[in-house]
């Protein structure tokens, strides 16, 4: 059994070959995190003995890890966007590929200082409008999302960010619970085709009422671009995560409910298609 940094290390790598993409970055973040080190400290202290409780601790994380557990739920938190999160299975894994909408989000803030009104709809974690306000000083969220416990999850991140005051936290069912005009909205809503779920690996672990987008992917955000059509203030930005294979279905609904509007369905970093961005015609 393992009892140094550099065997615990080559015992993890072992355990998690078949079951992680990313073995060996998880093997170092555990352990790192089991010891109070930074990974960088474990590649020169190979040597350093793991006491007994260090040693149990690991174990029963690694055991965990084995069964395919994501680490950021083993961790209980996550980065995104340059910051850290609280995060636990009633939510999503924050994922690179959302940190295009939110740049979108705060470069349009920033090009339209007079536009301060957001909502950030299916907020989870609330990693969308926290990450948007804290580098955005004065713009203020509604972000509503429709499970408690998911709430519970961005009430612990709005308030470690210290943005209670302008992330407004509340339960709904997409925007049905606000009256009040808007100059941007954001989402990152379930758009997995329901038949398509049950194959992906993360639907073991993630909740489903964050995946599944009914029987085409669309049903949620259908019902919202049809919402923000009434609140959505001439000249305001809309921005949704989508599936890549939704491209064109969802270019045509936003084009349906804003004609005259700016189109286009951005790509991420792998170059797939990922954020529908609207931009309205000014009043």
């Amino acid at each position: 059994m393992a009892s140094t940094v550099a065997e615990a290390l080559q015992e993890s790598l072992a355990a998690l070959a078949s079951v992680s993409e990313t073995a060996r970055l998880d093997s170092e973040v555990w352990l790192a995190r089991v010891l109070g080190a930074e990974r960088s400290w474990l590649l020169a202290h190979g040597e350093h003995e793991l006491s007994e409780a260090q040693l149990a601790d690991w174990q029963t994380g690694l055991q965990r890890l084995a069964a395919g557990e994501p680490l950021p739920y083993l961790l209980g938190e996550w980065e995104f966007y340059g910051l850290t999160f609280h995060v636990t299975p009633a939510t999503l894994i924050p994922r690179p590929e959302t940190e295009l909408l939110v740049e979108e989000a705060i470069a349009w803030l920033r090009l339209h200082p007079g536009r301060r009104a957001a909502a950030d709809v299916g907020t989870g974690s609330a990693i969308i409008p926290v990450a948007i306000a804290a580098n955005v000083a004065d713009v203020r969220f509604h972000a509503v999302d429709i499970s408690p416990d998911a709430l519970a999850v961005a009430q612990a991140n709005v308030a470690r960010h210290g943005l209670t005051e302008r992330v407004q936290l509340s339960q709904g069912n997409l925007l049905a619970g606000i009256t009040t005009p808007l100059d941007l909205i954001s989402a990152n809503l379930p758009y997995i085709p329901s038949a398509r779920v049950p194959a992906l690996p993360v639907a073991k672990w993630e909740p489903n009422i964050a995946l599944d987008g009914g029987s085409d992917g669309l049903e949620l955000i259908r019902t919202l671009i049809a919402q923000a059509g009434t609140l959505l203030q001439p000249g305001g930005l809309f921005l949704e995560e989508i599936d890549p294979e939704l491209e064109e279905p969802v270019q045509a609904l936003a084009l349906a409910q804003w004609p005259l509007a700016k189109v286009e369905v951005l790509p991420d970093l792998t170059g797939r298609p990922r954020l529908l961005r609207v931009e309205l015609e000014p009043a």
